[in-house]
């Protein structure tokens, strides 16, 4: 996955899927407060889940809200959901790499001291 958009697909979906299998019964309203996103924004991403077939609709059998549904993760979205931890967790990695180095560099900038035409005062 090499564009931003791809990667946001990405880190979104992956995001859904772990909430949904930790919490089949989160609402729809929750699930979007948790990830800042919209109400409609969460809808959408979760009816295009359904779609592929990595999580399934299911009510709630004993809830007196007829609106109750609880998103249960399918074998294909359990897979799925591995290998949308794979590739979150290698760029991870690496964004903790990168961050790693540029801090290194920021405190060798810090205790490098200033050379003599960096002492004077500008005239």
């Amino acid at each position: 996955m090499s564009s931003h958009r791809e990667r946001n697909k990405d880190d979104t979906q992956f995001w859904v899927l772990k909430l949904m299998q930790n919490n089949p019964g989160l609402t729809q309203r929750a699930l979007a407060e948790e990830l800042g996103m919209s109400l409609g924004g969460a809808n959408y991403c979760l009816q295009a889940l359904v779609e592929k077939g990595w999580l399934k609709m299911q009510n709630f059998s004993k809830s007196t809200n007829k609106l109750g549904y609880a998103y249960i993760l399918t074998p294909i979205g359990i897979a799925e959901k591995a290998a949308l931890t794979g590739r979150f967790l290698k760029r991870k990695m690496q964004e903790y790499e990168d961050l790693k180095a540029e801090i290194e560099a920021l405190q060798m900038d810090m205790v490098k001291p200033a050379s003599p035409k960096e002492q004077t005062l500008p005239k």
